[in-house]
C-alpha cells in the first residue's frame, strides 16, 4: 500500500510489469539504482526491497517527491529523493540500473501540463514527449556495465523506442509485453487515437511493453 496524494500516478499494470521483470531478471541486486519520474515510489521502493546498493528517485511534481519520501520511509526503504527535470538532478552521476514509467499516452495538443493531474499521463501528440528525452539522455547516467527498463504502451511505438535507443548508442531488447484493457484515460482517448491511426477501429486495448537496454 502506497500514500498517493491527488495528483500523483497511481501504480497500476505498466508499474506492476517493470517491477516484475527488475526483480525476476535481478537487475537491483547490488546495484546504484535511478528511478526516472518516480510518481508515488513504487518502483524506487520495489528496487530497494530487491537488494539495491542505493536508490536516487527523481520527478518534477513536488507532491510526487513528498509521496515518495513518505512511502519509503513507511517501507522501510533508504530512497535518495530529488525534485527536478529528468536527469538533471543527477548530472555526473552513474547508475548501474535506471528504471522509467513516464508519461506516455498521447495527448491532443504537443504542450506539456505542469500543474494538472494529466501531467501523470499526458507526453505529446504521439505520446513520446518524455519518452524520446529519456532515450537519449539516459547514456549519460549510466555505468559501463548498466541497464536500463522503460516501460510503455506499444500506443507510442515499440520499434521507435528501440530505435531511439539505438541512436544513443545502446544495445536494445524487448524484455516482456502484457495486453490489458484500456483504462479510463485511453478510453476517453479512444476517437482521438483512432483518427490518428495510433489504434485499429473499436481497438479498446493496449499492449504494454519493457524494454531493456545496455551499453553496445
Amino acid at each position: 500500500m502506497l500514500l498517493r496524494p491527488p495528483g500523483v500516478y497511481r501504480a497500476e499494470g505498466d508499474t506492476q510489469l517493470l517491477t516484475d521483470v527488475m526483480c525476476q531478471g535481478d537487475f537491483a541486486d547490488g546495484r546504484h539504482v535511478l528511478d526516472i519520474g518516480t510518481g508515488s515510489g513504487a518502483l524506487a521502493v520495489a528496487a530497494a526491497r530487491a537488494g539495491a546498493a542505493s536508490v536516487t528517485a527523481v520527478d518534477l511534481s513536488m507532491r510526487s517527491v513528498i509521496a515518495t519520501w513518505l512511502n519509503s520511509r513507511l517501507h522501510g526503504a533508504h530512497v535518495s529523493v530529488h525534485r527536478g527535470d529528468l536527469f538533471t538532478p543527477v548530472t555526473g552521476r552513474r547508475f548501474g540500473l535506471v528504471v522509467a514509467n513516464p508519461p506516455y499516452v498521447p495527448a491532443p495538443t504537443a504542450a506539456l501540463p505542469r500543474y494538472r493531474k494529466a501531467r501523470c499521463w499526458d507526453a505529446g501528440r504521439d505520446g513520446r514527449a518524455l519518452l524520446d528525452r529519456i532515450c537519449a539522455g539516459v547514456p549519460d547516467v549510466l555505468a559501463s556495465d548498466g541497464h536500463v527498463l522503460i516501460v510503455h504502451s506499444s500506443v507510442c511505438d515499440t520499434d521507435a523506442t528501440v530505435e531511439a535507443l539505438q541512436r544513443a548508442g545502446l544495445s536494445p531488447e524487448l524484455l516482456a509485453r502484457a495486453t490489458v484493457p484500456f483504462g479510463p484515460v485511453m478510453r476517453s482517448r479512444a476517437a482521438l487515437l483512432e483518427s490518428r491511426g495510433l489504434i485499429r477501429p473499436g481497438q479498446r486495448f493496449e499492449e504494454l511493453v519493457v524494454v531493456g537496454a545496455r551499453h553496445a
